[in-house]
């Protein structure tokens, strides 16, 4: 028989905002938004005192100052976020043999087995207590046998808090909320769930998988076995070598500066498109060249969680200026992508006010339409054309 299962759920509390008041104590008990301040402005994230007003992300800028017009804006500091994501990245993973880095601020932790040494309770509180002592942000978890009900957890004891669900008593804890509290229940199955009369977790179970299956497709089964906190996801080890690549091996060596650069807005274009086709987020950079007489030399950086070309191709430019040892010839080149994580509606809103991420998608959308050949960017086409 399988161990019992002890999972825990991490969530740094409106992590953006929470890092802007350890920057500026001062904010502190502030309805305070971070985002866009101008018409076309999207708040990415706010604290809990701007929620008593009604805001929420996503929420236009706009509608935000209406809601509460003495709400305190910020535009936010993406490397700042990077930043305190990686510190408290580095405490789980020096504690907890197996980890999930589900977003930048959201970990799942697999403490099966731990119990026999340390008790999974008390060892998960005191992960969160080091957490809070060693970076200032407040964090919240929730513990039990699933990935899913750990979640629900975290999310009820927020903010600052924890819950842990006992084995045994996952359907006490879940049947007697609403169905939005499932994760994955947007506003359109909420509407459905409840045209049919089902308002709580309680009445999916009673309905039965059966039925919501013929109801609901093959969803409805699924919806059924998380109304009774069945969920046997495991945590997937996350690895900052996990990463995506691309590099190129030129016909003739060559040491044409132009032409290098086209190459490497080619990898990077490349990347990028695969990256957010992969819903992820990058957090490094690498740079390989290997010259005519085969030696091989790269170049890392760390850098913001983005998956934006424009930034990452300054990244790449300054790393391959580092790098490169002038005039001599090459023979290839690669850019590689690193510690990347899923991207969240957070951070994809926090590229909104430039509208670039939305502008990068629907270039992404044109070429999976009609090939990546079909469209690029002016420097890529300026090297082919000279080709």
């Amino acid at each position: 028989m399988p161990p019992q299962r002890h999972i825990a759920h991490f969530d740094l509390d409106a992590f953006f905002v929470s890092v802007e008041v350890l920057k500026n104590p001062a904010l502190k008990g502030k309805p305070l938004i971070v985002g866009g301040n101008g018409q076309r402005g999207i708040v990415a994230a706010c604290s809990y005192e701007a929620r008593k007003f009604g805001i929420h992300s996503a929420m236009p800028s706009a509608t935000a100052k209406r809601l509460c017009p003495e709400a305190i804006f910020i535009s936010g500091s993406r490397g700042d976020y990077s930043h305190y994501s990686r510190v408290v990245t580095g405490i789980i993973s020096d504690a907890v043999p197996l980890f999930e880095k589900a977003s930048i601020d959201e970990f799942y932790c697999d403490l099966t087995g731990m119990d026999r040494f340390f008790g999974a309770s008390q060892y998960t509180r005191e992960l969160r207590e080091k957490i809070i002592r060693e970076t200032g942000l407040p964090i919240s978890y929730g513990l039990s046998t699933s990935k899913l009900v750990s979640k629900m957890a975290t999310s009820e004891a927020k903010p600052n808090g924890f819950l842990e669900i006992p084995a045994g008593k996952e359907t006490a804890f879940l049947w007697p909320m609403t169905v939005d509290k499932i994760p994955m229940v947007g506003k359109q199955t909420e509407m459905q769930l409840r045209s049919i009369g089902i308002n709580t977790i309680a009445q999916i179970a009673q309905r039965g998988p059966d039925a919501l299956e013929r109801e609901l497709g093959k969803w409805g089964r699924r919806l059924w076995e998380k109304s009774m906190g069945i969920d046997d996801n495991p945590v997937e080890g996350w690895s900052e070598q996990k990463s995506l690549s691309h590099e190129t091996t030129f016909d003739a060596d060559s040491s044409d500066g132009q032409f290098l650069h086209t190459e490497l807005l080619k990898l990077t274009e490349r990347n990028a498109y695969d990256l957010r086709r992969d819903e992820k987020l990058t957090g490094c950079v690498t740079v390989k060249i290997r010259y005519s007489d085969f030696t091989t030399v790269s170049k890392q950086e760390v850098m913001e969680y983005t998956a934006l070309d424009d930034v990452l191709l300054a990244r790449v430019k300054a790393l391959f200026a580092k790098l490169y040892r002038r005039g001599e010839k090459v023979r290839l080149l690669g850019v590689r992508f690193s510690h990347l994580i899923p991207m969240t509606m957070q951070m994809n809103l926090f590229d909104r006010p430039e509208e670039k991420l939305e502008l990068y998608k629907t270039v992404d959308d044109l070429k999976a339409r009609f090939g990546s050949a079909m469209i690029t960017k002016a420097g890529a086409l300026k090297g082919r054309k000279e080709e």
